[in-house]
């Protein structure tokens, strides 16, 4: 079984984000980068399955500029076995990561394809479900168990009622959560041999997708400050507060 893994190079989540002055974006210039964390846990959870007989290589693969090659050495030194950049300056949509991702699974015709649920830049949690509608595969996501077996693979998701199990039958899409698995750290060892591992590079055109946006920004601004609490003597004080300034009685 091959399993193809999408992987986002994302502003690292230890990293206080700035706005530009322009209020045009988010400053990016001399910042920390990183692998998108809940990337990390689906590459983890592919590797796991490798690493256990029940996948024959692992593909990771990345949508954006060329820095992403850092983070796909990164997936290389994890465990993937070979990585595909697909490069573009353009400021990528879900809608479009997805295109290509369908395109790339088009051509490598993996039988798993697994991605975090969302980024931690944009929350979007749309890729996955994005993706899935355009192969036309059945998909899990938040998922908390990944278990391959016959054909299929079972998949433990967390729902607001609990957990619910569901068995897909391949080729699939599985998205992460944070309770799946603990990701691995990267051994120097590993990153050197990372770097003679392939890492192929392709285009959007290439793949015959237009990842024109479909959004325009008008205005990136911080979030309002939090006002300071306050304390108050007694319960009446407190609900008649509650009354008059929040407003919630």
């Amino acid at each position: 079984m091959k399993i193809m893994v999408a992987v986002k190079r994302v502003i690292d989540f230890n990293v206080k984000i700035r706005v530009k002055s322009d209020g045009s974006g988010v400053e990016l210039a001399s910042v920390k980068m990183s692998m998108n964390p809940f990337d990390e846990i689906a590459l983890e959870e592919a590797v796991r399955l490798k690493e256990a007989g029940k996948a024959s290589e692992v593909v990771a693969v990345s949508c954006g500029a060329a820095p992403c090659q850092e983070t796909l050495r990164g997936a290389l030194a994890i465990g993937a076995d070979r990585a595909i950049l697909v490069e573009t300056e353009a400021a990528l949509e879900p809608l479009a990561v997805a295109k290509l991702l369908k395109a790339l699974a088009d051509k490598e015709r993996p039988q798993l394809i697994i991605l975090g649920k969302q980024a931690i830049d944009d929350d979007c949690n749309q890729t996955g479900q994005m993706l899935a509608a355009l192969l036309g595969w059945p998909q899990a996501t938040f998922a908390s168990t990944v278990v391959p077996e016959d054909g299929k693979v079972i998949v433990i998701r967390e729902v607001d009622g609990g957990l619910e199990t569901l068995a897909l039958t391949l080729p699939a899409i599985v998205t992460t959560d944070l309770r799946l698995n603990e990701p691995r750290y990267v051994t120097l060892p590993n990153i050197m041999k990372a770097k003679k591992k392939p890492l192929d590079v392709t285009t959007p055109e290439e793949l015959g997708v237009d990842v024109s946006p479909r959004l325009t920004t008008l205005k990136v601004i911080e979030p309002a400050k939090r006002k300071a609490g306050v304390k108050v003597p007694d319960v009446a004080t407190l609900v008649a507060k509650l009354r008059a300034e929040a407003k919630v009685i």
